[in-house]
């Protein structure tokens, strides 16, 4: 009986983790919103009923994936630790998580799940989900623990775990552009960008004033338009993608859900608007940085350091990329083409300034991705550091990664 039990015992582990497997990649596909017990069942050959057994609610399943995740991130996060020097840690973080990213792209290990559509649960799983990811957020901010870095206060610490952590998360968008046995090279990159910051020696940290409220609308009917899509974009970055309905738009905005429907034929088109309204705007922050006088890093840095003070100023913030998953797959695709013109443009600023001197040597293309993170990153800025003001951001948030990770 003690066998059959065992072995009992062990078909219910190994079905479990079949459905979190495929629940993951589902997960990343699909957001919460997408990912139904009906799904997850038909993708392990299973009846709606039998997965039932395991996870009761989607949610139930969802938070599942989610707390493996944060369990499995928890373990590389530990080993990396275990490094004496804050440099050896953060090269052993990216090492260690590249080569998980690695694993999976060749099929020998589940995907790693998205956790940017954590606000998308409900309460309770949302509630332990994210007390979860906490814990493990305060194990990565270890990384800066170290006598050398005792200046860095706790807000600037905790900044530059959340854009490290976001560098780890946005990844999985752009990694696919490589082969997998190219990760180890694409890991020595990303950490050069953040061990050493893009700037060249003789290249200081001193943005040039881009006037953020230019990048804004200012035709009335512009204008307009730019306060409805501006409650959206906040109601979806704090609620995720179905936690944002049209009955809470509406009540945001007070309006009557029959005005939504007239700007909007579904949520997803309002989606899509934010996506275009964030996308005009970091379009427009670039353009006029590429005219400001000096070289290619006063513009890369100036339009860097106004992206981040956008976030957080009246007009932001700008929508963040967890909202993709819940977009259908040929409405995605159309975004991220989109979001890779604003890298591709970050990507030309960087190789000229390569070529003229002030910008290090570095990838351009991985460095712009990063780039790219960090600003979208920013927009939760104000979450993890209440007490940061619109015109610190950009040297709390922005400089970090530009000066480099460990830099003053």
């Amino acid at each position: 009986m003690a066998q059959a039990a065992i072995q009992s015992t062990d078909r219910f582990e190994r079905k479990r983790e079949a459905i979190l497997d495929a629940s993951t990649a589902l997960l990343n596909a699909r957001g919460v919103k997408g990912l139904t017990l009906g799904i997850a069942a038909a993708a392990v050959d299973l009846s709606t009923t039998s997965v039932t057994y395991y996870f009761r609610r989607k949610d139930d399943l969802a938070a599942a994936v989610m707390l493996r995740g944060v369990h499995s991130l928890t373990e590389i996060v530990n080993v990396a630790l275990a490094e004496p020097t804050p440099a050896q840690r953060l090269h052993a973080l990216l090492r260690l998580y590249l080569q998980r990213m690695r694993r999976a792209a060749l099929g020998e290990a589940p995907q790693l799940p998205l956790f940017s559509d954590l606000r998308a649960l409900s309460m309770p799983q949302r509630g332990e989900v994210s007390a979860a990811y906490l814990k493990m957020f305060r194990r990565v901010r270890q990384i800066f623990e170290a006598p050398e870095l005792a200046w860095l206060s706790r807000g600037r610490r905790t900044a530059r775990t959340h854009m490290l952590l976001n560098q780890l998360f946005w990844a999985a968008a752009w990694l696919p552009k490589y082969d997998p046995e190219d990760y180890g090279r694409v890991c020595e990159r990303m950490y050069d960008v953040l061990a050493a910051g893009l700037a060249a020696d003789n290249s200081v940290w001193a943005p040039q004033p881009v006037p953020i409220a230019e990048a804004a609308p200012r035709g009335r009917q512009e204008i307009a338009c730019e306060t409805f899509l501006t409650a959206a974009t906040k109601l979806i970055n704090a609620r995720g993608y179905r936690g944002a309905s049209v009955d809470k738009i509406s009540a945001e905005l007070n309006v009557t859900k029959g005005s939504f429907y007239h700007h909007n034929d579904a949520k997803d088109d309002l989606v899509v608007a934010c996506f275009e309204r964030t996308f005009d705007v970091m379009t427009r922050v670039q353009r006029q940085a590429l005219t400001l006088p000096g070289d290619q890093w006063t513009r890369l840095s100036s339009a860097a350091a106004a992206l981040a003070e956008y976030q957080l100023s009246e007009h932001g913030p700008l929508l963040r990329t967890s909202a993709l998953a819940a977009l259908p797959e040929a409405i995605r695709r159309e975004m991220v083409q989109q979001s890779d013109k604003v890298s591709d443009r970050f990507a030309s600023m960087i190789s000229d300034g390569i070529a003229e001197g002030s910008i290090r040597p570095v990838d351009p293309f991985v460095a712009a991705q990063m780039l790219n993170a960090t600003v979208n990153a920013c927009g939760e800025l104000g979450a993890w550091v209440p007490d940061v003001s619109q015109k610190a951001a950009p040297a709390v948030f922005a400089r970090p990664l530009l000066m480099g990770v460990f830099s003053r």
